[in-house]
Parts: structure tokens; C-alpha cells; sequence
């Protein structure tokens, strides 16, 4: 897919920050609505990374520059750049955009604002829960041009947003719009915010999860993530595993008072 920008300070298409162990991620090309091209989705990738590894990070936040988009998904004049890649070496750009493609266990929240269109949703699919404006605007162009809309509606299902919902959302094109009070009440976001206090909200909940003990944190994402994609019972046996690996021992047993074994 690309060589993936390594130093964050010459990030372009995307703005980078960490801050008492929270990361902000904004994308950053509001002349084009913050639709993604080659470059932003290789910069987008990185960032994940650097939350991946980086354990002074405990939750991020995913948010946009301008006042009109969050985003609108591909920057259709620059096109599709990796269509020139074998066949079998093509991938989804979700999987370069979305933090848990990029096996990002930490929380990410997403904060919504103007129109969220389109592709826009491999960002809003992969994130843990969403807030948005009350500007925020949510359609699927795909229908439009005559293109198939699944990858993006798949995950809007993943989320929980009823089928009869998403098929509106993909199906009637630009002219079907959901608006925030309806995104609110499918469940696309868990809140509605004046457009001027959507990123102090958003900073707000990022901080309360950051104060969290961190391996507690990480454990609950990858455990629910998981539970997504897993029949029920192997679901609770990977659930369980994960409490037995993330949880601290009891400090020390009253009875003897010797520290008792750490459960792994």
C-alpha cells in the first residue's frame, strides 16, 4: 500500500497531537472536505501505529479541520491509486484507515461534524462510539454514480444500526440525508453537541477514559471487538482469557498475608 510516513512531524494531509496519554488525530484537508487520498490514508495509518505502540497513549480521538465536512470519503479527482497492484495485493482502504484494521486496541472516539459521507464510514465504523454536532449530515453517494456501496454499509451493521436503516442510508443515494437526531436515535452516535463544544466533549470523554487503568481499558476493546465476529461461547472463552490476562492479582491474601500469584 505504500511506505508509510514514519515522522509525524511531516504529516500534511493530517494533524498529529499527544496529550496526557490522549492522541488526537484530525484530518486536515478541509479545502476538499477532508476526503482521503493515497497520501492521507498512509499518514492516517502511521498515526494508528503510533497509538498502537506507543503506551503512553490510553485513547484517542478522531476529528476533522473545516467547518463544512468531517469527511466525504475518496477524493474523487485524484482516484483510486491502488488499482495499478496485482489483483490478489489490492485491499480495501478501510483496512489502511480504520484503527482496528490497524489492531488498534486502545479506545478511539470519533467527533462528527458537517457532512459524513460515503467512505467517511471506514472511519466512523472502526471507532468505539461517536458524538456529533448538530450540523452533522450523514448520506452515501455510491448510488449516484452508479458504484456499489458494501463495505461501508457492512460495517454501519457491524455497528448495530438496523438493516432497514443502512439500506436507506446506501441505497437512496446524495438525496437520502441522516441527519443527527436520527443518527442519535439508530444508534450511529451515542450524542448530540452544539457545533462549537463537539471537541471540547470529545476531549472531555477522552479524559475520563485516559484516567482508566489502561490495561483494564485495552482488554474491554479488543474483548467486545472480538465478541463482534465470534460464536457466543468462543466469544466468553476469549472474554474470560482476557480477564485473566488484563486484571492485577489481589495484593496480597488477608489470610497469610503473602502477595497472591498474579493471574495470567
Amino acid at each position: 500500500q505504500g511506505v508509510f510516513v514514519s515522522d509525524i512531524s511531516s504529516f500534511e494531509a493530517i494533524e498529529f497531537d499527544v496529550s496526557d496519554h490522549i492522541a488526537t488525530l484530525t484530518l486536515n484537508r478541509p479545502d476538499k472536505l477532508n476526503s482521503f487520498n493515497r497520501q492521507m490514508a498512509e499518514e492516517v495509518a502511521s498515526a494508528w501505529r503510533r497509538v498502537r505502540e506507543d503506551d503512553d497513549i490510553h485513547v484517542a480521538v478522531l476529528q476533522a479541520n473545516g467547518d463544512r465536512a468531517f469527511c466525504t470519503g475518496i477524493d474523487v479527482a485524484e482516484g483510486v491509486w491502488w488499482y495499478h497492484l496485482p489483483i490478489f495485493n489490492q485491499e480495501d482502504p478501510g483496512v489502511i484507515l480504520g484503527p482496528k484494521s490497524q489492531l488498534v486496541w486502545k479506545p478511539v472516539i470519533a467527533a462528527l461534524h458537517g457532512l459524513v459521507a460515503g467512505g467517511g464510514m471506514y472511519f466512523v465504523n472502526e471507532c468505539d462510539f461517536a458524538i456529533c454536532s448538530e450540523s452533522a449530515t450523514f448520506f452515501d453517494p455510491h448510488a449516484n454514480g452508479g458504484v456499489v456501496s458494501a463495505l461501508e454499509p457492512m460495517g454501519m451493521l457491524a455497528r448495530g444500526v438496523p438493516y432497514g436503516e443502512v439500506m436507506r442510508w446506501a441505497l437512496l443515494g446524495s438525496e437520502e440525508r441522516i441527519t443527527a437526531e436520527t443518527a442519535l436515535r439508530i444508534g450511529l452516535v451515542t450524542e448530540i453537541v452544539p457545533d462549537d463544544q463537539l471537541r471540547t466533549r470529545a476531549a472531555e470523554l477522552a479524559a475520563e477514559i485516559a484516567a482508566r487503568r489502561p490495561q483494564a481499558i485495552q482488554g474491554t476493546v479488543r474483548a467486545m471487538w472480538e465478541a463482534r465476529d465470534l460464536p457466543p461461547t468462543t466469544a466468553q472463552r476469549h472474554g474470560l482469557s482476557y480477564t485473566h490476562i488484563g486484571n492485577p492479582g489481589a495484593e496480597s491474601d488477608s489470610r497469610t498475608n503473602k502477595r497472591a500469584p498474579r493471574l495470567r
